[in-house]
Protein backbone atom coordinates (compact mmCIF):
# COMPACT_ATOMS: atom_id res chain seq x y z
CA UNK A 1 0.00 0.00 0.00
CA UNK A 2 1.72 3.38 -1.05
CA UNK A 3 1.51 5.89 1.31
CA UNK A 4 -1.02 8.30 -0.33
CA UNK A 5 -3.27 5.60 -0.28
CA UNK A 6 -2.52 4.84 3.45
CA UNK A 7 -3.19 8.95 4.06
CA UNK A 8 -6.61 8.16 2.51
CA UNK A 9 -7.35 4.98 4.48
CA UNK A 10 -6.96 6.93 7.37
CA UNK A 11 -8.98 10.25 6.62
CA UNK A 12 -11.59 7.57 5.42
CA UNK A 13 -12.00 5.09 8.66
CA UNK A 14 -10.99 7.55 11.16
CA UNK A 15 -11.42 11.26 9.94
CA UNK A 16 -8.90 12.89 12.86
CA UNK A 17 -9.73 16.57 13.22
CA UNK A 18 -8.09 19.25 14.49
CA UNK A 19 -7.82 19.07 18.05
CA UNK A 20 -7.97 15.87 18.62
CA UNK A 21 -5.60 13.78 20.72
CA UNK A 22 -4.51 10.03 19.12
CA UNK A 23 -3.07 7.61 20.95
CA UNK A 24 -1.08 4.43 19.69
CA UNK A 25 -0.84 1.65 21.81
CA UNK A 26 1.90 -1.15 21.79
CA UNK A 27 2.38 -4.17 24.42
CA UNK A 28 5.79 -5.40 25.05
CA UNK A 29 7.04 -8.86 26.08
CA UNK A 30 8.52 -9.04 29.72
CA UNK A 31 9.16 -11.89 31.68
CA UNK A 32 8.10 -15.57 30.57
CA UNK A 33 5.91 -13.58 28.05
CA UNK A 34 8.74 -13.94 25.10
CA UNK A 35 9.81 -12.17 21.79
CA UNK A 36 9.20 -12.66 17.97
CA UNK A 37 10.28 -11.22 14.58
CA UNK A 38 6.37 -11.27 13.59
CA UNK A 39 5.91 -9.20 17.62
CA UNK A 40 8.67 -7.27 16.56
CA UNK A 41 7.87 -6.19 13.05
CA UNK A 42 4.05 -5.03 14.48
CA UNK A 43 5.60 -2.68 16.84
CA UNK A 44 7.77 -1.13 13.95
CA UNK A 45 4.90 -1.59 12.05
CA UNK A 46 2.94 1.04 14.67
CA UNK A 47 5.51 3.54 14.84
CA UNK A 48 5.26 3.31 10.87
CA UNK A 49 1.68 4.47 11.54
CA UNK A 50 1.99 6.56 14.06
CA UNK A 51 5.07 8.74 12.23
CA UNK A 52 2.59 9.04 9.47
CA UNK A 53 -0.24 10.35 11.51
CA UNK A 54 2.00 12.57 13.10
CA UNK A 55 2.78 14.36 9.90
CA UNK A 56 -1.05 14.52 9.24
CA UNK A 57 -1.43 15.76 12.80
CA UNK A 58 1.21 18.63 12.00
CA UNK A 59 -0.99 19.52 8.62
CA UNK A 60 -4.80 19.57 10.41
CA UNK A 61 -3.91 20.52 14.37
CA UNK A 62 -4.20 16.99 16.16
CA UNK A 63 -1.62 15.60 18.11
CA UNK A 64 -0.61 12.28 18.30
CA UNK A 65 1.44 9.74 21.09
CA UNK A 66 2.88 6.32 21.52
CA UNK A 67 2.41 3.89 24.77
CA UNK A 68 3.69 0.94 25.33
CA UNK A 69 2.57 -1.44 28.30
CA UNK A 70 3.51 -4.85 29.77
CA UNK A 71 1.74 -7.78 27.80
CA UNK A 72 -1.13 -9.77 29.43
CA UNK A 73 0.09 -12.58 27.82
CA UNK A 74 -4.09 -13.99 26.84
CA UNK A 75 -6.32 -12.42 24.40
CA UNK A 76 -8.45 -10.01 25.91
CA UNK A 77 -6.99 -10.63 29.12
CA UNK A 78 -7.68 -7.20 30.54
CA UNK A 79 -4.99 -4.59 30.51
CA UNK A 80 -3.08 -2.65 33.09
CA UNK A 81 -5.73 -0.17 35.04
CA UNK A 82 -2.82 2.85 34.06
CA UNK A 83 -3.58 1.79 30.68
CA UNK A 84 -7.50 1.96 30.85
CA UNK A 85 -7.05 5.92 32.64
CA UNK A 86 -4.62 6.82 30.36
CA UNK A 87 -6.76 5.42 27.15
CA UNK A 88 -9.96 7.71 28.22
CA UNK A 89 -7.90 11.01 27.93
CA UNK A 90 -7.66 10.31 24.02
CA UNK A 91 -10.03 10.27 21.15
CA UNK A 92 -9.07 8.34 19.12
CA UNK A 93 -6.65 4.87 20.30
CA UNK A 94 -5.39 2.41 17.55
CA UNK A 95 -4.32 -0.79 19.17
CA UNK A 96 -1.54 -2.24 17.42
CA UNK A 97 -0.72 -5.12 19.88
CA UNK A 98 0.57 -8.90 20.48
CA UNK A 99 -2.55 -9.91 22.28
CA UNK A 100 -6.33 -8.46 22.27
CA UNK A 101 -7.36 -5.75 24.36
CA UNK A 102 -10.60 -5.24 22.69
CA UNK A 103 -12.57 -6.86 25.82
CA UNK A 104 -11.03 -3.64 27.71
CA UNK A 105 -11.70 -1.24 24.91
CA UNK A 106 -15.32 -1.95 24.51
CA UNK A 107 -15.96 -0.65 28.04
CA UNK A 108 -14.41 2.37 28.19
CA UNK A 109 -16.18 3.34 24.15
CA UNK A 110 -19.22 2.51 25.75
CA UNK A 111 -19.09 4.43 28.75
CA UNK A 112 -21.79 7.61 29.23
CA UNK A 113 -20.27 10.35 27.72
CA UNK A 114 -17.01 8.66 26.78
CA UNK A 115 -14.60 11.17 24.33
CA UNK A 116 -12.75 8.09 22.88
CA UNK A 117 -13.23 5.63 20.06
CA UNK A 118 -11.18 2.49 19.76
CA UNK A 119 -9.42 0.41 16.87
CA UNK A 120 -8.00 -2.89 17.89
CA UNK A 121 -5.51 -4.69 16.01
CA UNK A 122 -4.47 -7.71 17.81
CA UNK A 123 -2.05 -9.40 15.34
CA UNK A 124 -1.61 -7.28 12.59
CA UNK A 125 0.46 -7.85 10.12
CA UNK A 126 2.17 -5.57 7.31
CA UNK A 127 1.50 -8.12 4.13
CA UNK A 128 -2.77 -7.11 5.60
CA UNK A 129 -1.62 -3.17 3.47
CA UNK A 130 -1.93 -5.96 0.29
CA UNK A 131 -5.45 -7.70 1.33
CA UNK A 132 -7.98 -6.28 3.58
CA UNK A 133 -6.98 -3.14 4.51
CA UNK A 134 -7.42 -2.35 0.64
CA UNK A 135 -11.25 -2.86 0.89
CA UNK A 136 -13.77 -0.33 -0.01
CA UNK A 137 -14.47 0.33 3.38
CA UNK A 138 -18.11 1.64 2.15
CA UNK A 139 -19.08 -1.55 0.64
CA UNK A 140 -17.82 -3.55 3.97
CA UNK A 141 -20.17 -0.82 6.07
CA UNK A 142 -22.65 -1.95 4.07
CA UNK A 143 -22.27 -5.69 4.08
CA UNK A 144 -21.81 -5.40 7.81
CA UNK A 145 -24.91 -3.50 8.24
CA UNK A 146 -27.38 -5.92 6.44
CA UNK A 147 -25.61 -9.04 8.25
CA UNK A 148 -26.80 -7.16 11.24
CA UNK A 149 -30.12 -6.82 10.50
CA UNK A 150 -30.18 -10.64 9.63
CA UNK A 151 -28.74 -11.31 12.73
CA UNK A 152 -31.21 -9.34 14.76
CA UNK A 153 -33.87 -11.17 12.86
CA UNK A 154 -32.66 -14.69 13.61
CA UNK A 155 -33.86 -16.31 16.70
CA UNK A 156 -31.20 -19.26 16.41
CA UNK A 157 -28.29 -20.85 13.84
CA UNK A 158 -27.81 -24.16 12.29
CA UNK A 159 -24.48 -24.74 12.03
CA UNK A 160 -23.28 -27.88 9.91
CA UNK A 161 -18.99 -28.74 9.97
CA UNK A 162 -16.49 -30.44 7.42
CA UNK A 163 -16.09 -32.87 10.35
CA UNK A 164 -20.15 -33.35 10.25
CA UNK A 165 -20.59 -32.08 13.30
CA UNK A 166 -23.59 -30.14 13.88
CA UNK A 167 -24.16 -27.19 15.92
CA UNK A 168 -27.47 -24.96 17.13
CA UNK A 169 -27.17 -21.69 18.40
CA UNK A 170 -29.89 -19.73 20.25
CA UNK A 171 -30.02 -15.67 19.08
CA UNK A 172 -33.07 -15.03 21.07
CA UNK A 173 -33.12 -11.71 23.08
CA UNK A 174 -29.66 -10.66 22.21
CA UNK A 175 -28.62 -7.42 19.89
CA UNK A 176 -25.95 -7.69 16.80
CA UNK A 177 -23.03 -6.03 16.24
CA UNK A 178 -21.74 -4.46 13.09
CA UNK A 179 -18.13 -3.34 12.13
CA UNK A 180 -17.57 -1.92 8.94
CA UNK A 181 -14.56 0.32 9.67
CA UNK A 182 -16.27 3.03 10.35
CA UNK A 183 -14.45 5.19 13.85
CA UNK A 184 -15.39 8.65 13.22
CA UNK A 185 -17.05 8.99 16.19
CA UNK A 186 -16.70 9.17 20.33
CA UNK A 187 -18.01 5.81 22.00
CA UNK A 188 -16.65 3.81 18.29
CA UNK A 189 -15.44 0.31 18.67
CA UNK A 190 -13.77 -1.70 15.53
CA UNK A 191 -11.17 -4.10 14.63
CA UNK A 192 -9.48 -3.00 12.02
CA UNK A 193 -9.24 -4.26 9.52
CA UNK A 194 -12.96 -4.65 9.62
CA UNK A 195 -15.29 -5.84 8.06
CA UNK A 196 -17.78 -8.60 10.28
CA UNK A 197 -21.04 -8.35 12.41
CA UNK A 198 -21.71 -10.48 15.51
CA UNK A 199 -24.06 -11.32 17.96
CA UNK A 200 -23.58 -13.15 21.66
CA UNK A 201 -26.02 -16.04 21.84
CA UNK A 202 -28.41 -16.11 24.35
CA UNK A 203 -26.95 -17.82 27.42
CA UNK A 204 -29.83 -18.05 30.22
CA UNK A 205 -28.04 -16.39 33.08
CA UNK A 206 -29.98 -16.06 36.34
CA UNK A 207 -32.01 -12.88 35.94
CA UNK A 208 -33.44 -14.79 32.15
CA UNK A 209 -34.13 -17.97 32.34
CA UNK A 210 -37.08 -17.57 34.68
CA UNK A 211 -38.79 -15.93 31.79
CA UNK A 212 -36.74 -17.34 28.49
CA UNK A 213 -36.05 -20.76 29.78
CA UNK A 214 -32.74 -22.47 29.54
CA UNK A 215 -30.51 -21.85 26.54
CA UNK A 216 -31.06 -23.80 23.17
CA UNK A 217 -27.49 -23.69 22.22
CA UNK A 218 -25.92 -27.29 22.26
CA UNK A 219 -24.16 -29.24 19.65
CA UNK A 220 -20.51 -30.12 18.76
CA UNK A 221 -17.80 -27.59 17.93
CA UNK A 222 -15.01 -29.11 16.51
CA UNK A 223 -11.07 -27.25 16.82
CA UNK A 224 -7.90 -28.17 14.75
CA UNK A 225 -4.95 -27.56 16.81
CA UNK A 226 -2.58 -28.00 14.55
CA UNK A 227 -3.24 -31.00 13.29
CA UNK A 228 -4.96 -32.36 16.60
CA UNK A 229 -9.15 -32.34 16.58
CA UNK A 230 -10.63 -31.52 19.49
CA UNK A 231 -14.29 -31.43 20.04
CA UNK A 232 -16.64 -29.69 22.08
CA UNK A 233 -19.29 -30.61 23.54
CA UNK A 234 -21.82 -28.14 24.34
CA UNK A 235 -25.47 -27.70 25.83
CA UNK A 236 -26.99 -24.93 27.60
CA UNK A 237 -24.57 -22.59 25.65
CA UNK A 238 -21.61 -24.27 28.02
CA UNK A 239 -18.79 -26.52 26.90
CA UNK A 240 -20.13 -29.39 29.13
CA UNK A 241 -17.00 -31.97 27.75
CA UNK A 242 -14.19 -32.11 26.10
CA UNK A 243 -13.44 -35.29 23.39
CA UNK A 244 -10.06 -35.66 21.82
CA UNK A 245 -7.20 -37.86 23.70
CA UNK A 246 -4.40 -36.14 22.49
CA UNK A 247 -2.24 -33.42 24.39
CA UNK A 248 -4.15 -30.55 23.31
CA UNK A 249 -7.25 -32.11 24.47
CA UNK A 250 -5.80 -32.68 27.92
CA UNK A 251 -4.44 -28.80 28.06
CA UNK A 252 -7.59 -27.66 27.12
CA UNK A 253 -9.83 -29.59 29.84
CA UNK A 254 -7.30 -28.01 32.43
CA UNK A 255 -7.41 -24.39 30.59
CA UNK A 256 -11.65 -24.38 31.24
CA UNK A 257 -11.63 -25.87 34.96
CA UNK A 258 -9.28 -22.96 35.63
CA UNK A 259 -12.23 -20.55 35.21
CA UNK A 260 -15.34 -22.27 34.35
CA UNK A 261 -16.47 -18.46 32.59
CA UNK A 262 -14.31 -19.62 30.01
CA UNK A 263 -16.70 -22.22 28.99
CA UNK A 264 -19.30 -19.98 27.55
CA UNK A 265 -19.96 -19.38 24.01
CA UNK A 266 -19.94 -15.81 23.63
CA UNK A 267 -20.29 -15.45 19.81
CA UNK A 268 -21.82 -15.98 16.34
CA UNK A 269 -19.42 -13.89 13.90
CA UNK A 270 -20.04 -13.30 10.15
CA UNK A 271 -17.00 -11.95 8.27
CA UNK A 272 -17.67 -9.60 5.29
CA UNK A 273 -14.63 -8.16 4.00
CA UNK A 274 -14.47 -9.49 0.34
CA UNK A 275 -10.34 -8.52 0.07
CA UNK A 276 -9.21 -10.52 3.62
CA UNK A 277 -7.43 -13.76 3.06
CA UNK A 278 -7.60 -16.68 5.26
CA UNK A 279 -3.44 -17.42 6.42
CA UNK A 280 -4.18 -18.70 9.86
CA UNK A 281 -3.87 -15.08 11.09
CA UNK A 282 -7.58 -14.59 13.63
CA UNK A 283 -7.31 -11.04 13.06
CA UNK A 284 -8.05 -11.63 9.06
CA UNK A 285 -9.37 -14.35 9.17
CA UNK A 286 -12.41 -13.84 11.05
CA UNK A 287 -13.55 -10.98 8.21
CA UNK A 288 -14.06 -14.15 5.42
CA UNK A 289 -16.69 -15.41 7.41
CA UNK A 290 -17.72 -18.02 9.79
CA UNK A 291 -15.98 -17.05 13.19
CA UNK A 292 -17.42 -18.77 16.95
CA UNK A 293 -15.70 -17.23 20.05
CA UNK A 294 -15.58 -18.60 24.09
CA UNK A 295 -15.50 -16.54 27.05
CA UNK A 296 -16.19 -13.35 27.52
CA UNK A 297 -19.52 -11.84 26.02
CA UNK A 298 -20.77 -8.82 28.41
CA UNK A 299 -18.44 -6.75 25.79
CA UNK A 300 -21.25 -7.98 22.94
CA UNK A 301 -23.82 -7.30 24.60
CA UNK A 302 -23.81 -10.69 26.62
CA UNK A 303 -23.97 -11.79 30.38
CA UNK A 304 -20.93 -13.11 30.86
CA UNK A 305 -17.70 -11.49 32.37
CA UNK A 306 -14.60 -13.92 32.22
CA UNK A 307 -10.93 -13.13 31.43
CA UNK A 308 -10.67 -14.19 27.93
CA UNK A 309 -12.24 -13.87 24.26
CA UNK A 310 -11.16 -16.32 21.63
CA UNK A 311 -12.49 -16.67 18.58
CA UNK A 312 -11.90 -20.16 16.23
CA UNK A 313 -11.96 -19.54 12.41
CA UNK A 314 -14.58 -21.44 9.81
CA UNK A 315 -14.53 -20.26 6.64
CA UNK A 316 -13.38 -21.86 3.54
CA UNK A 317 -9.42 -22.39 3.60
CA UNK A 318 -9.30 -23.22 7.62
CA UNK A 319 -8.83 -26.84 9.19
CA UNK A 320 -12.40 -27.29 10.02
CA UNK A 321 -14.77 -25.30 7.68
CA UNK A 322 -18.37 -24.20 8.46
CA UNK A 323 -20.11 -25.78 5.79
CA UNK A 324 -23.41 -23.77 6.13
CA UNK A 325 -25.01 -21.67 8.44
CA UNK A 326 -28.67 -21.48 7.94
CA UNK A 327 -30.62 -18.54 10.23
CA UNK A 328 -33.93 -19.07 11.74
CA UNK A 329 -35.75 -15.94 11.46
CA UNK A 330 -38.22 -14.86 13.48
CA UNK A 331 -41.28 -15.94 11.50
CA UNK A 332 -40.08 -19.16 10.99
CA UNK A 333 -38.70 -19.15 7.46
CA UNK A 334 -35.20 -19.52 7.18
CA UNK A 335 -31.84 -18.30 5.44
CA UNK A 336 -28.75 -19.74 4.12
CA UNK A 337 -26.15 -17.52 4.82
CA UNK A 338 -22.97 -19.51 4.24
CA UNK A 339 -22.48 -22.37 1.44
CA UNK A 340 -20.15 -24.30 0.76
CA UNK A 341 -17.63 -22.57 3.84
CA UNK A 342 -18.56 -19.45 1.85
CA UNK A 343 -20.46 -16.22 2.53
CA UNK A 344 -23.18 -15.65 -0.04
CA UNK A 345 -22.95 -11.93 -0.31
CA UNK A 346 -25.73 -12.09 -3.20
CA UNK A 347 -28.02 -11.61 -0.18
CA UNK A 348 -26.02 -8.35 1.02
CA UNK A 349 -27.36 -6.22 -1.66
Amino acid sequence: MEYEDKIKMFKDVFSPKSGEKVLFLADMPHDDIKDSDMWKNRRDMAREWHDIFKKMGDDVGFSVEIFEYPATGMHNGQIPDNVKETVKDYTLVIAMTEFSASSSLIPICMTKNSITRCASMPMVEKRMEETAFKADYQIVQQHATAIKEMLNNAVGTEITFSTGDLLHMDLRNRVAFADGGNCQNKGQFINFPSGEACKAPYEASPDEVSEFGESKTEGILPVDYEGELVKYVIKNNIIVEIIGDGKKAGEMQNFFEENNTRKNIAELGIGCNPNAVITGNVLEDEKVGLHIAYGMSSHLGGKVKSDMHQDICYSKGCPVEGITVTLINKDGSKTELIRDATLRYELLK
